[in-house]
């Protein structure tokens, strides 16, 4: 994510420091990336954004299952069209069903469609608010510890690339089991590891194939 690929100034305190002061100063770092993982609730916020998931693939299937009948019925109506045991006004009611099946297929499609597109986004901003939230208690509980430590300069060692060299303490594993202090004895672990995004789309598979033939 992108929050774990820029250092982290937990406690701001360093804006009227010299250079001197600076190289005097305690520092300690954080894995904000294993902090996030390792948090229980995150766990937890997983365990129902997958839960929410699957109930909309529910959903999806079923309006899916629904498709395929009616595919199923505009073929029947199509057969039935073109049987010359029927009587010409017969099969001309057969043609005028067919065609009205035909537009409720497409309706459905699109409404099949659009519920999968603001499904993706409902969960997306679901996800975005829990991990905003989520590092935004994470960011507390680093600035806690970092204060009764008397740190003043706490950055993130998840994101390598800012960090060349680091002999400050690393408080990950500390604020960690601080996180963790109150967390129910069975959180539950996520379901399903596959990105929100494709768990979304692998549900148009059903009807992906349902043009009129």
């Amino acid at each position: 994510m992108k929050m774990f690929r820029t250092t982290i100034l937990t406690v701001l305190l360093l804006g009227g420091l010299s250079v001197p002061a600076l190289a005097q100063t305690k520092i300690a770092s954080v894995d904000m990336e294993k902090l996030f993982k390792g948090y229980w609730k995150t766990k937890q916020a997983e365990v129902l954004l997958n839960q929410r998931v699957a109930d909309l693939q529910k959903e999806i299937r079923g309006m899916a299952d629904d498709l395929n009948q009616a595919q199923t019925n505009y073929n029947d109506l199509l057969d039935q069209a073109n049987d010359q045991a029927l009587s010409p006004e017969e099969r001309g009611k057969r043609r005028q069903a067919a065609a009205d099946k035909l537009k409720e297929i497409n309706n459905s499609k699109v409404a099949i469609d659009q519920f999968n597109r603001q499904a993706q986004a409902q969960v997306a901003d679901q996800r975005q608010r829990m991990t905003a939230n989520l590092v935004s208690e994470i960011q507390k509980a680093v600035g806690d510890k970092a204060r009764g430590g008397g740190y003043m300069l706490v950055v993130n060692s998840s994101a390598a690339e800012t960090i060349v060299y680091s002999s400050g303490d690393d408080l990950t594993d500390a604020v960690l089991k601080e996180l963790n202090a109150g967390a129910p004895i069975d959180v539950g672990q996520p379901s399903v590891e596959a990105p929100i995004t494709t768990l979304l789309s692998n549900t148009n598979n059903p009807v992906i194939d349902l043009n009129p033939h």
